[in-house]
């Protein structure tokens, strides 16, 4: 018995895991609005329809684009007219394009392979963050419960900006939220630190509490990246990150640079912790956290 059986997903993390190095590792998002029912798997269960489902999963795929499904809070104002969001979060300027469509083959027509380079001008630049809110209740309770409310809170102060979304990753740090187009995921947020990520991205800022990691980042990045804001004050843009590992997922080091110039390298070991589950109504399973472990400025 591990002693957190019976608890939902989200109370069993949120006893002792920590937050830093848990966000998804994707730099490129395909979001498409589904009003609808979503099923537990975004393609997997072809609630897009079979006619492109397989091609759709394959293209993803291929380009390591994450397709996510949207839908606006309270799932009202649907006209037939999807709106769709080609995010880019790569380490250098991130970016972001709205579009509509009329029929789901439209999304056949996208090269997401463009989604690995510069703005293609498919769409509308988007300026403003955007911020998707996992409720995928079928993929797990705690998104549904924790998430939906969060939503709609945000979606009355910031209009158009905001989104229900699919499985994110790391439902069992739900509520789990991502901003677009930097990738920046957050995890066991309230209304009111929810709103003021948004506020401190809308300044070019990133918000600390309930920050996971910038998704363009491996595991070992995102708490590199993490230590070193705790430390300093820096902009959504000002650092990037470099890992000494090839995996840079279970140990190892990272070189965090300012772009005035300043460098940390970031020492960042494992840390085993109580077996729980990763998913409500799931079986225990070892977890790891990774813990950064030693900051040394590089810069004389």
């Amino acid at each position: 018995m591990s002693g957190f059986e019976g608890m939902p997903c989200s109370a069993a993390a949120a006893v002792d895991v920590p937050l830093p190095g848990t966000a998804t590792h994707v730099s490129g998002w395909l979001c498409v609005e589904h009003p609808g029912a979503w099923g537990r798997d975004v393609l997997g269960d072809e609630v897009l329809g079979p006619e492109i489902t397989a091609e759709l999963a394959a293209r993803t795929a291929a380009a390591h684009v994450r397709p996510t499904l949207i839908r606006r809070p309270g799932r009202t104002g649907f006209t037939g007219t999807r709106t769709v969001l080609l995010a880019s979060s790569r380490r250098e300027e991130p970016w972001c394009e709205r579009l509509e469509i009329t029929d789901l083959t439209q999304l056949l027509d996208f090269d997401l392979q463009l989604l690995n380079g510069p703005p293609p001008g498919i769409g509308v630049p988007v300026h403003d963050p955007l911020v998707l809110v996992c409720a995928h209740g079928r993929r797990d309770q705690c998104c549904a419960l924790l998430g939906r409310p969060i939503a709609a809170d945000l979606a009355e102060k910031y209009p158009g900006q905001v989104w229900e979304c699919s499985h994110t990753g790391g439902h069992r740090f739900a509520p789990a939220m991502v901003l677009l187009p930097h990738g920046l995921t957050y995890g066991r947020l309230d209304a009111e630190g929810a709103a003021e990520v948004v506020e401190a991205a809308r300044r070019g800022e990133v918000a600390m509490t309930g920050l996971r990691g910038r998704s363009c980042y491996r595991p070992i990045e995102q708490v590199a990246e993490i230590a070193v804001r705790e430390h300093i004050s820096a902009l959504a843009d000002d650092l990037t990150v470099e890992s000494s590992s090839a995996e840079a997922t279970i140990a190892g080091a990272a070189i965090v640079s300012h772009r005035d110039g300043h460098r940390w390298r970031v020492t960042v070991r494992p840390q085993a912790l109580a077996p729980r589950q990763a998913s409500c109504n799931a079986a225990p399973k070892a977890v790891t956290a990774l813990i950064a472990d030693d900051i040394q400025s590089l810069t004389p």
